[in-house]
């Protein structure tokens, strides 16, 4: 019951007074040493009053964030008594909860059981599979709260230090289950720290003056990539579903026209079936106009496949599409090719050119379709009039 108040209490404080910049010391944050310290408190066995207690101060920890961030333990101990206060606990209950939250301000030795429990639990994330975002949310909030910037290499060291020295796991179940974990997200870090330091001893500023002097091509930035890549799938994925289509109409038509030719047809030279003949002859027109739109509609388009110097040189032809280079020499098109990379705008110009394109295509293929499809539906109606028309006509139904 304490346990629900709690967390009823310390959701709607840190809705309605924790700032945005926290990006860390948040609700998340909370939810997940709670966890954590759950689990503790299972695998150490605790009695349900410790793990009450526990479980309470787990929830008021970081409450110190809403009044006072510097110092957010000392605020976090005076909302904390408040609360139990209110909640007419004993003064033994309130100084063990103070106690423990006090635990978690860096630097602070554990005594007791439950103090180990929550230290453990606040730093559960540091053998987590998601460390390294967790601690890009811890990055973020210095920033904006300190107001300065962090550079990657500082705050990997800022990271390794914290791992390697002022870190350690107060309880067995914390060790048993977490350390493994945060020693391969120490080796990650440093395997990081590594490759930083070789990359700035390799990228030299005089190596980059020289890069940008010959103008060589900058990647693009990683949203552009996004944004080519998906809407290429996309128009791939339109045009796939477009030949479907057409595919599935062009055999429905074929087999349309199949099973009228050995039914009907056989049927047409007794001249007691000449009622058959004109809804015969207006189903098989609709029907081969259909297989006619359905072919047209998948129909590739032969494109000469031949480039010059020059075009490449003013920029006329989009390498990449297949139709443009599919007969010039492999020598010709790897020339090509090279003098395209080194050009940024010749590069995005044609990627622009190749979405364009594809899009014609698709807007062709899906006019065509439709078209295909009102011809076909006009078709079954119009035959399925003509045939009750002439059934009529004939005396077969009245």
């Amino acid at each position: 019951m304490l346990i629900a108040k709690a967390e009823k209490f310390v959701i709607n404080l840190l809705n309605e007074k924790l700032t945005p910049e926290f990006t860390y010391h948040n609700i998340a944050h909370t939810q997940l040493v709670v966890n954590k310290a759950e689990k503790l408190a299972e695998l150490a066995k605790l009695d349900d009053k410790q793990k009450e207690l526990l479980l309470v101060a787990a929830w008021l920890h970081d409450t110190g964030y809403t009044e006072n961030p510097k110092n957010h333990e000392d605020a976090s101990v005076l909302i904390a008594e408040g609360f139990l206060k209110a909640e007419k606990c004993s003064a033994e209950d309130i100084a063990t909860v103070s106690s423990m939250i006090m635990t978690t301000k860096m630097g602070v030795m554990p005594n007791t059981t439950l103090e180990k429990i929550i230290k453990d639990a606040d730093c559960a994330h540091v053998g987590s599979k998601d460390y390294s975002d967790t601690s890009e949310l811890l990055r973020k909030e210095l920033e904006l709260t300190s107001n300065r910037k962090l550079s990657e290499s500082e705050w990997l060291e800022e990271n390794i230090k914290f791992l390697t020295k002022k870190h350690r796991f107060f309880t067995a179940e914390a060790a048993s289950n977490w350390e493994k974990r945060k020693g391969k997200n120490l080796a990650n870090l440093l395997n990081r720290k590594k490759k930083l330091d070789l990359d700035k001893g390799k990228l030299t500023q005089k190596k980059a003056e020289l890069q940008f002097k010959k103008e060589k091509i900058e990647l693009p930035e990683r949203g552009i990539e996004t944004m080519f890549r998906v809407t290429l799938k996309n128009h791939i994925t339109l045009s796939n579903i477009a030949d479907t289509k057409a595919n599935i109409l062009l055999s429905v038509n074929a087999i349309i026209v199949s099973l009228v030719l050995s039914n009907l047809a056989s049927k047409l030279d007794k001249p007691s079936n000449d009622y058959l003949i004109v809804p015969t002859i207006i189903f098989v027109l609709f029907t081969v106009a259909s297989i006619i739109l359905s072919i047209m509609a998948t129909r590739p388009n032969v494109t000469r496949g031949k480039f010059t110097k020059e075009d490449v040189a003013n920029k006329n032809v989009n390498l990449l599409f297949f139709g443009n280079f599919h007969k010039m020499s492999l020598n010709d098109f790897e020339w090509a090719m090279g003098e395209m990379m080194q050009d940024r705008d010749y590069l995005y110009s044609s990627m622009k050119k190749d979405l364009y394109f594809l899009g014609l295509v698709l807007d062709k293929k899906y006019k065509i379709l439709r078209l295909t499809y009102g011809v076909f539906m006009t078709g079954i109606i119009v035959s399925v009039i003509a045939f009750i028309i002439s059934f009529f006509y004939a005396g077969i139904i009245f």
